[in-house]
């Protein structure tokens, strides 16, 4: 039986204690509208509500990305400039059993496909569609990648969309352009002002980072503002930063510089983790580890004492917009088989490192199908946990214990 009781203000309250009050409201909104959303930003809340089931520790253990659901894959570009579409989120990366990111994507699945058209029937079938093209995947022993000659459906269809966007497209959607300056738009919407002491702090980081680089010019900053991106993130310091890039006002980046937090899944292993210098440096490593190709500009700086992960920005619209597969069943479980494919190829292509499992114990793993099923009914149990905590959540929120 679902759980509910009124820790659960209190333990949210105290998770995201310290964030940035503004964009912390606007998180608080977020969770508020569905709980396919309360999923998103409660990882933490939803491994501590995860059945204390023996089959969940019986998996191999794998690296993770440690928050995987539906919209934490994406495209991207990487260091060798090529245009991939993978996992993309890596702040809650850690090593833990191979079952605990399957949990957490399945319930992420039967939490939105209502939203989608989908009747329960449907999406139970998704969920195994998901489980079995991972296993499959897992079982070949190969780890492959998806690329627009490879995607099919809903990934093909936006990495095609990509392969026409140019940077001074990107720069014109993020800046403002005044001669030959761009500044950061700061309307509310992706980003918010930086305070002078905020602007100077990012200022000071990047130029010292600029001197370990080959090109330091590369990295000369001609804005900073606050991001607004994603849901569970919102509230810890993060910055979107305007770079002289190549010169021009057309050749400029943006970078992405986020706060790195200890992994939400840490309290609830069983397993030993490697020890890091830093929160940042963990979410880098399994990111290289994980990716075909890691992120470009990827790097472990500090802000301060707060550990943080440089990156070039990820525009939150390179995520596959899920409402292009409503009511359009084939085509959704298209792109959850794909998804299960990267989740697989990923585990495999950071088998045998740090800890986690080889190869051949993950290709075991994926031959067997008594644990399919299994799971299939966990991830329900933790659907309708998600769904019982959010509803307790808007009662609280509507009545204001969510104001800051």
């Amino acid at each position: 039986m679902p759980r509910t009781n009124d820790s659960l203000v209190d333990s949210l309250i105290h998770q995201h204690a310290g964030r940035d009050p503004e964009r912390l409201a606007l998180k608080y909104a977020l969770l508020r509208r569905d709980p396919f959303a309360f999923l998103r930003g409660t990882n933490a809340l939803f491994h501590a509500r995860m059945p204390d089931e023996k089959s969940l520790y019986k998996a191999p253990l794998a690296w993770t990305s440690g928050d995987l659901h539906l919209e934490n894959f994406g495209s991207y570009k990487a260091d060798n400039r090529l245009v991939y579409f993978d996992l993309n989120d890596f702040d809650e990366a850690t090593l833990a059993p191979a079952s605990w990111a399957l949990v957490r994507f399945v319930a992420s699945v039967l939490l939105a496909a209502p939203g989608l058209g989908f009747k329960r029937d449907e999406t139970i079938e998704h969920g195994m569609a998901f489980i079995n093209a991972y296993a499959d995947s897992l079982a070949s022993g190969k780890a492959r990648w998806l690329e627009r000659d490879t995607a099919q459906g809903l990934i093909r269809d936006q990495l095609e969309n990509l392969r026409d966007r140019s940077r001074k497209n990107l720069l014109d959607s993020r800046t403002r352009r005044a001669g030959k300056r761009r500044s950061l738009r700061v309307d509310g919407d992706k980003a918010l002002p930086a305070s002078d002491k905020q602007y100077a702090r990012v200022q000071s980081l990047m130029e010292q980072f600029a001197s370990t680089q080959p090109q330091p010019g590369f990295f000369e900053v001609l804005d900073v503002a606050r991001r607004i991106s994603g849901n569970a993130s919102l509230g810890l310091e993060r910055y979107v930063i305007l770079v002289r890039g190549r010169g021009g006002p057309d050749d400029h980046y943006l970078l992405d510089l986020k706060e790195a937090q200890p992994s939400a899944l840490t309290p609830f292993l069983r397993n030993h983790e490697p020890r890091w210098h830093s929160d940042a440096q963990r979410v880098i490593a399994v990111q290289q580890m994980m990716q075909v190709i890691p992120t470009a500009f990827l790097h472990a700086l500090e802000l301060g004492r707060r550990a943080c992960v440089l990156r070039e920005l990820q525009p939150s619209q390179d995520r596959v917009d899920l409402r292009e597969a409503a009511g359009k069943p084939r085509l959704f479980r298209e792109l959850l088989c794909q998804m299960g494919e990267l989740t697989a190829w990923a585990q495999l292509r950071s088998s045998g490192r740090k800890g986690s499992a080889i190869a051949d114990e993950l290709v075991e793993f994926g031959l067997r199908h008594k644990w399919r099923s299994r799971l299939l009914s966990l991830a329900e149990q933790c659907a309708e946990q998600v769904e019982a905590d959010w509803k307790h959540y808007c009662v609280a929120y509507d009545d204001g214990a969510f104001k800051l």
